[in-house]
């Protein structure tokens, strides 16, 4: 049988009009989701368009050179179809932090830097110390280090803030993510609280000010017209049912493929264009390969309760319900997303011991009910079940994929923390 696929050999292409509203699906994939004999797993494969399931698996493959070429595969995939991203936007804001770091051109402003957080407008707070951190400030790096090692939600907010939404969005479209959208923290604002972000500033190690950033304001309109309604119902903050379906037409907008071309340009970023990438330092890479792949359990600044945050936590396709144990010789490098339903996962898996690499991307939909915002939905007994056996079902294929050229996995080969036996209380029951 002959793979219909498009092969990205160095370059990725951007989301174009005439991709809109047409359903991707390759027969490679459909005949491998065949296979399965789970019966949850058969079940969302069988009604993909119940699910508003969408998967994206991404073969690489290794020239003599150990260069690599990507494969992109698709199931479902359609950039129209609406989802929430969560979490999942993390990741871009990570990215432009470092990049906004690196710009500022400030010797005394690494990523490390001390900075304070101040408020200046309708329902902004102020963030002037950290205890979770080493230093007791927050910073750039500990932001993201919370962001992905749990996918703590506060980090994301002041993450936003420190951009700025104007800034967001427009770098984003700059690089050719055009069909993406950041309208909002993640804390109850109206539009326009969420338009105006904090003042900033840097503080060297004597609390001395390095550089102060200004309150700013987003005076560019987003584009609204392709309505977003799901569900036939939703709870209200007081918890009144409103019998009408949910509007995601003004929250965040991240599609799958947006999401996959993000995480290739953090972990291959000689892959895409260099229009698509981020200002990033080799330094700043090591940083993000390090804490997308690390364990809460591993890791001293914040302590994470390992119990509660164990090390599949964040890792989807690898969670297994009995377990929570990742094989020794595997890392996943990834960004998940859950809410309202929806969960997402973009990965990088390596299998140093099997010499196995591959992306994969998805999202699918639990709801049984269709009331949305009432916290009650699948994720449990039909989400992760499913991104289980997806992860499970690719990562042996994978296995059995005969290779021409065995790749070297080193560049992804770190060095992890050890968590230090000390009396410090560890940390559970964040927001995210």
């Amino acid at each position: 049988m002959e793979l219909q696929t498009k092969i990205l050999m160095g370059a990725l292409a951007l989301l174009s009009t005439s991709t809109f509203g047409q359903v991707r699906t390759d027969a490679f994939l459909k005949k491998l989701f065949s296979a399965s004999r789970n019966p949850i797993f058969q079940e969302i494969i069988q009604h993909p368009d119940t699910y508003r399931l969408q998967v994206i698996y991404t073969q690489i493959n290794r020239d003599k050179a150990n260069n690599p070429s990507f494969t992109n595969y698709y199931f479902n995939v359609d950039s129209t179809v609406y989802f929430n991203p969560a979490s999942t936007v993390k990741l871009p804001l990570a990215l432009l932090s470092l990049d906004k770091i690196n710009t500022l051109h400030n010797p005394a402003i690494t990523k490390f830097t001390a900075m304070q957080f101040d408020s200046a407008y309708s329902r902004q707070t102020k963030e002037w110390r950290d205890e979770t951190s080493e230093t007791g400030y927050p910073s750039v790096a500990h932001l993201i280090r919370k962001a992905f090692l749990v996918s703590e939600n506060d980090p994301y907010s002041r993450m936003y803030e420190f951009v700025g939404q104007s800034e967001i969005n427009r770098a984003l479209h700059a690089r050719g993510y055009l069909d993406t959208r950041i309208t909002h923290r993640f804390v109850r604002m109206t539009p326009d609280e969420n338009r105006h972000t904090n003042p900033v500033r840097f503080i060297d190690k004597a609390g001395t000010l390095i550089y102060a950033q200004p309150a700013a304001y987003n005076e560019v309109p987003f584009d609204f017209s392709r309505v977003a309604k799901l569900g036939k119902g939703y709870r209200t903050g007081n918890d009144s049912l409103v019998h009408a379906p949910f509007d995601f037409t003004e929250r965040n907008k991240l599609p799958l493929e947006t999401l996959q071309q993000l995480l290739q340009s953090t972990l291959f970023p000689q892959s895409v264009p260099a229009k698509k990438r981020f200002n990033l330092t080799d330094d700043d890479y090591r940083f993000l390969y390090q804490y997308l792949s690390q364990y809460p359990g591993e890791t001293n600044y914040p302590k994470y309760d390992s119990r509660q945050y164990y090390d599949s936590y964040v890792k989807f396709f690898f969670m297994d319900s009995l377990h929570h144990r990742i094989p020794a010789n595997v890392r996943v490098f990834n960004k998940v997303g859950w809410a309202y339903g929806f969960l997402t996962d973009a990965s990088y898996v390596v299998d140093f011991k099997n010499k196995v690499e591959f992306m994969l991307t998805a999202t699918v939909y639990v709801n049984s009910d269709g009331i949305l915002n009432d916290n009650k939905y699948d994720e449990d007994t039909v989400g992760h079940p499913f991104l289980y056996q997806l992860g499970q079902t690719v990562y042996q294929y994978e296995l059995d994929r005969k290779r021409q050229h065995s790749p070297n996995l080193s560049r992804f080969g770190l060095s992890y923390e050890k968590r230090v036996d000390d009396k410090r209380p560890v940390v559970k029951d964040v927001d995210n």
